[in-house]
C-alpha cells in the first residue's frame, strides 16, 4: 500500500465537485486501501477521496478509538438518505486543515447509503462522532471544507494559518 500525498488548504482541487464511480476494479480498490492506509498514517478518522487528489466519489471511515478493533468502511458514491431533524456542535477538525479546529453544527443522526468495495449496496444508520464524520467526509465530495460553514473572516484567518505553518 502507498501512503498518498494529502492536500491542504487553499488547494483548488479541495473545491472541486467529484464524479461518480462508474466501475469498481482493481484501481479502485487499491485507491481505497490506500485511502485508508494513508488516513491510519495521518492519523485520522475520515478521507475523502479529494483530499489526496482523486476526484472520484469516495471515502474512508474508522471512528474506532485506540486499542479497540479497526472497523473501516469504504464508501462508494456514498448518499446521506435521511438526517435527523436534531443537531448538535462538534470541535472538528481535518487532515487537509492541519490543527486547526472550528465548532460546527450537524445533524445527530443521519442515514447513508454506498455501495462497498465488492459491489454490495449498503446502508448504515449513524450516530455520534461516525454521523458527524460521514457529514464531514461527504461534504468534500461536493468541494466543501469545514471551514465553509466559518464566517470569511475565520475562515481566512485559518487559512493564513496553514499556509504559515506549511512555509516552515
Amino acid at each position: 500500500m502507498t501512503i498518498l500525498n494529502i492536500l491542504t488548504v487553499p488547494n483548488l482541487d479541495l473545491k472541486k465537485k467529484c464524479s461518480k464511480v462508474e466501475k469498481i476494479d482493481d484501481e479502485v480498490k487499491k485507491q481505497l486501501d490506500d485511502m485508508l492506509e494513508t488516513m491510519y498514517d495521518a492519523p485520522g478518522i475520515g478521507l475523502a477521496a479529494p483530499q489526496v487528489g482523486l476526484l472520484k466519489r469516495m471515502v474512508v471511515i474508522d471512528v474506532s478509538k485506540d486499542g479497540e478493533e479497526k472497523r473501516p468502511y469504504k464508501m462508494i458514491n456514498p448518499v446521506i438518505i435521511e438526517k435527523s431533524t436534531e443537531t448538535d456542535f462538534y470541535d472538528e477538525g481535518c487532515l487537509s486543515v492541519p490543527d486547526q479546529y472550528a465548532s460546527i453544527e450537524r445533524a445527530k443522526e443521519v442515514t447513508v447509503q454506498y455501495t462497498d468495495e465488492n459491489g454490495k449496496q449498503q446502508t448504515e444508520h449513524a450516530k455520534g462522532l461516525f454521523a458527524i464524520c460521514i457529514q464531514h467526509e461527504l461534504d468534500h465530495l461536493d468541494g466543501k471544507v469545514f471551514i465553509d460553514y466559518l464566517s470569511q473572516v475565520k475562515r481566512d484567518m485559518i487559512i493564513r494559518r496553514v499556509k504559515k505553518m506549511q512555509r516552515k
